[in-house]
């Protein structure tokens, strides 16, 4: 098989698997939709993930200290604008940008 047989296969079998992974939960659950325990994980879930997310994000400034403050900085601005704003993409970009730029510059190092 040459290399863009190949590289095409991959890609393809990627993209199935992904949309499958995406689609099957929808498909194979429409009954239970209302069912309380789905609701209570819909309800939850995404709340927990995100505390998650930020407890791994934030474990090595926390036990090194090393890149704590700018690091807390990013995550203040990322909680207010969120809550100013509701827009998650503009508080993610911007917690983002804030913080590669205070890493970057040296600046609350």
């Amino acid at each position: 098989m040459d290399t863009t047989a190949y590289l095409l296969t991959v890609v393809v079998v990627a993209a199935v698997a992904t949309f499958l992974t995406r689609a099957l939960p929808f498909v194979l659950l429409y009954r239970w939709a209302d069912h309380p325990l789905l609701k209570h994980l819909g309800r939850y879930l995404p709340p927990v993930l995100m505390v998650l997310l930020l407890m791994y994000a934030l474990k090595d400034a926390l036990v090194t200290g090393e890149g704590l403050w700018p690091s807390l900085a990013a995550l203040s601005v990322v909680m207010i604008l969120h809550l100013l704003l509701r827009n998650p993409l503009v508080s993610i970009m911007s917690g983002t940008g804030l913080f590669m730029f205070l890493t970057q510059s040296g600046l609350l190092v």
